[in-house]
């Protein structure tokens, strides 16, 4: 359904919003039909993207209380799968509830292994595929009746967007527990002090500034002459290509742009911003800037002023920061001080947000417990598009126009040997989104 459509969308939308202010746990609302009975019943898994935090997610799946099995696996090329099986069964060696079982019929390559996973009886499916995959894979593990861990963002694209925004519907309908790879939700750190920054401890939040600053991610990982065709070299260098990827600004940026939406309780309305390519140049890095600021606003007026940079030697931050009328807090740092000079940290227990999201999950479908992440999931990676489509565009950009756009960057058929939505010119590079020129919607 066409978001134009659709009347309540906008409505759908302020609802999730609920979930940014920190209930992304489990909720009290418990069925008593239980699926699984906890150290009872095994929970089959299956993993669909075979790279390191796919692997990382299945081995922190199977150290979950209660028996867990990894049943099947899938992933576009076996070379990288057959690594994660190996990097998996090492890492959770010596733990008896653990179970891998993934003999060589079970194991799939291929665009269609994702349906393969699914289709193989699992009963939870981790999609960790580059992130312009995960709607299709998303709205196929919900309607097979499947319970989902999905890692960040859900998707590069608008059209992305509604689609798991749509399916998120069809899995409260059924019930199904889903988890979203946005973990600082299940951190002890940031969870205090969110709370207490919602509690009102700075007073009103007036302004926000989020960082994910650093030197840049791996460099492209297979050269143009060892590949079969341009799809599979896009596909082995993800990150550099807007379909797979997103850009940085979604890829890895998300993670303060959703922390400044959870403490608002709220997502941008309108986003302002500029970017660029200024020292990753080269065609090995695709289509992507290296660095981005953008101004969004919220509904309220509140502003987050956010950064995000792939450049080296320069000031590098990954944090988050809150200013309110009584005083400012150190998200990421688990503080606050007040104007007039009382001050805070966070002495309590600290924890792997990365194994609790999935402790949490487990927890709630051995539980018949409602968990959803998915609506701030795909509301949080809408924010960073938004952002994306302002740096890109030059433009102001609403939310509302954005959603209302649909618009998608994917290709139009998915096979090794089809066209890639953007190729390189005769000197090997990439069009690049030029500002005053893109188009946003």
């Amino acid at each position: 359904m066409a978001p134009e459509q659709s009347p309540s969308r906008r409505d759908f939308i302020k609802a999730s919003a609920t979930a940014a202010a920190g209930t992304a746990f489990l909720t009290s609302v418990v069925n008593p039909n239980r699926v699984f009975a906890a150290g009872d019943d095994t929970i089959k898994i299956g993993l669909v993207g075979c790279g390191g935090r796919g692997s990382g997610a299945a081995s922190q799946a199977l150290k979950t209380e209660g028996k867990v099995e990894l049943y099947a696996m899938g992933d576009m090329f076996m070379d990288l799968l057959e690594k994660s099986q190996k990097r998996i069964e090492a890492s959770v060696k010596g733990n008896d509830t653990a179970i891998i079982n993934v003999p060589e019929e079970r194991r799939f390559a291929g665009f269609d292994a994702y349906q393969k996973v699914i289709d193989s009886g699992v009963d939870v499916v981790i999609l960790a595929t580059p992130p312009g995959f995960r709607p299709i894979h998303f709205e196929a593990a919900i309607n097979a009746g499947k319970h989902v861990f999905m890692e960040k963002p859900v998707a590069t694209d608008v059209a992305g967007v509604n689609k798991v925004l749509d399916a998120a519907k069809k899995a409260k309908e059924k019930n199904l527990k889903v988890g979203v790879g946005l973990q600082r939700h299940h951190q002890y750190t940031y969870r205090d002090i969110v709370k207490r920054i919602q509690d009102g401890e700075i007073g009103d939040v007036v302004a926000l500034r989020v960082y994910w600053n650093g030197g840049g991610v791996w460099d492209p990982r297979m050269a143009r002459e060892e590949a079969s065709s341009e799809m599979e070299y896009q596909l082995r260098n993800w990150y550099y290509y807007n379909w797979l990827c997103g850009d940085h600004i979604c890829e890895q940026h998300i993670h303060n742009i959703d922390v400044g939406n959870w403490i608002k309780g709220a997502y941008p309305v309108r986003a302002e911003g500029m970017g660029g390519r200024e020292v990753r140049t080269d065609a090995k890095y695709g289509e992507i800037f290296d660095h981005h600021a953008v101004e969004f606003t919220y509904e309220d007026g509140t502003k987050m002023f956010s950064q995000c940079r792939h450049i080296p030697n320069c000031w590098n931050s990954v944090s988050e920061y809150a200013h309110g009328t009584k005083g400012y807090a150190d998200v990421s740092g688990s503080s606050y001080q007040t104007y007039g000079g009382d001050k805070y940290r966070y002495r309590g227990e600290k924890n792997d947000p990365y194994q609790t999201e999935h402790d949490d999950l487990f927890h709630a479908i051995r539980n018949n417990i409602s968990y959803d992440e998915s609506e701030y999931g795909a509301m949080s990676t809408a924010s960073s598009i938004l952002g994306r489509t302002a740096t890109y565009s030059g433009k102001s950009v609403t939310m509302s126009d954005l959603l209302a756009s649909n618009k998608s960057i994917m290709p139009e058929e998915m096979s090794m040997s089809a066209t890639p939505p953007t190729t390189p010119g005769k000197d090997g590079r990439y069009p690049i989104p030029v500002p005053g020129v893109y188009k946003p919607y």
